[in-house]
């Protein structure tokens, strides 16, 4: 990274190291194992023992005390108690954080290949029953999840798992089950649509798919669809975005989802906040589960 440019965009942030950044506020690993995972006591909050990670391969971190982890940006909103914009702010105004280096892909490329890696072996229409029960329990039709994911069978360390896969743009896929949740490079956002005025724009597939079930009955719902497949990815979804006169986020109502709705209205271009109807939860799919789904609709019988 260039330490003379002046403006530092989302993605150059997200790319800086970790464990440098966490340097350069003042704290050091309480200790490493394997020379990859750095364990801290939580720069979060007040701990007794080691519980936040920082896994140098990845450039990721996780806090066990909270239960929230992701990637730098994800970070600095709740370290500082920010918004997007002022987490930009504060990077291009704070002289000590322009002298962090980018995380190095070259030198943990080779590790993370070999010990990170997520390879898709097949994939299938929907059929195991652990991944059917999983969606009825999120509230999600069959009919609506078959309609845009695939049963994956992928391969992690050495072993073969399976999962509800959503394809992104790239040919990547979102991999969920009960147990687990992953992504299989290459990351991307998924566009679905062809060509309305209005787009609706998600963090995660449920909560495309949920917006899904509210719909299956309207027969005059319409709109295209970005599913970002991770609250980082807005910023490259900008440009698929500008095209629509109407633009609705349907963002989680988490630290991130919150402060990236705040950003992208900030902008002034056309976005509007639909995370009302979901205010007091998480998100649109825990909203939709706590309603427990949405009635059937009622067919008249026949008469013979």
């Amino acid at each position: 990274m260039d330490f003379r440019q002046q403006t530092y965009t989302l993605k150059q942030i997200r790319e800086m190291d970790m464990v440098d950044f966490l340097a350069a506020l003042g704290y050091q690993p309480e200790y490493i194992k394997k020379g990859i995972d750095h364990w801290y006591l939580s720069p979060l909050r007040n701990e007794q023992e080691a519980s936040f990670k920082i896994n140098r391969q990845l450039n990721r971190w996780y806090d066990h005390g909270i239960g929230k982890g992701g990637n730098l940006i994800d970070f600095g909103l709740l370290y500082f108690t920010c918004s997007v914009k002022e987490l930009l702010e504060k990077f291009n105004s704070d002289f000590l954080l322009h002298q962090l280096p980018e995380h190095d892909r070259v030198v943990w490329q080779d590790k993370r290949t070999k010990e990170a890696s997520i390879t898709v072996i097949s994939e299938r229409e929907l059929y195991a029953y652990p991944l059917i029960h999983y969606l009825q329990e999120r509230q999600i039709p069959l009919a609506i999840a078959t309609q845009f994911c695939k049963e994956i069978t992928y391969g992690l360390d050495s072993r073969s798992y399976y999962g509800i896969g959503f394809k992104n743009n790239a040919g990547g896929f979102e991999i969920r089950n009960p147990y687990y949740k992953c992504s299989s490079s290459p990351k991307d956002i998924t566009t679905i649509g062809t060509g309305s005025e209005e787009v609706h724009i998600f963090e995660g597939f449920m909560d495309f798919l949920s917006f899904k079930a509210l719909q299956q009955h309207d027969a005059s719902a319409s709109g295209d669809f970005v599913i970002l497949n991770g609250a980082a990815m807005f910023e490259r979804a900008r440009a698929v975005l500008a095209a629509y006169p109407v633009k609705k986020l349907w963002l989680d109502r988490d630290a991130t989802g919150i402060a990236y709705t705040r950003y992208a209205l900030s902008l002034k271009e056309n976005y509007q906040d639909e995370s009302k109807l979901y205010a007091s939860y998480k998100d649109l799919n825990e909203w939709l589960k706590a309603k427990g789904g949405l009635p059937q609709k009622k067919l008249k019988p026949k008469i013979r």
